[in-house]
């Protein structure tokens, strides 16, 4: 069961519910950002994920906002 501060069961209060805010591909240590190309539309930031060697597809495309458990920090992003 999970408590919320009032003392009440339920299920709506996430207890780690910010816990991951610092903790997004922005600020690890495994992700490298990708440059844009020239006239590029694309307004999100994203990279590759080097935190596992690559697959036949590469390695992983993610946004600097997803997270994930493998986050090491990057004190050089902060």
């Amino acid at each position: 069961m999970i408590f919320n501060k009032k003392g009440d069961n339920t299920m709506n209060n996430d207890p780690w519910v910010h816990r991951s805010k610092g903790m997004s591909c922005a600020t690890c240590m495994w992700y490298v950002e990708k440059a844009k190309a020239e006239g590029s539309k694309n307004t999100a930031p994203i990279g590759r994920c080097r935190r596992h060697a690559p697959t036949m597809n590469g390695y992983p495309v993610v946004f600097e906002t997803d997270w994930c458990g493998d986050h090491k920090l990057d004190e050089n992003a902060l």
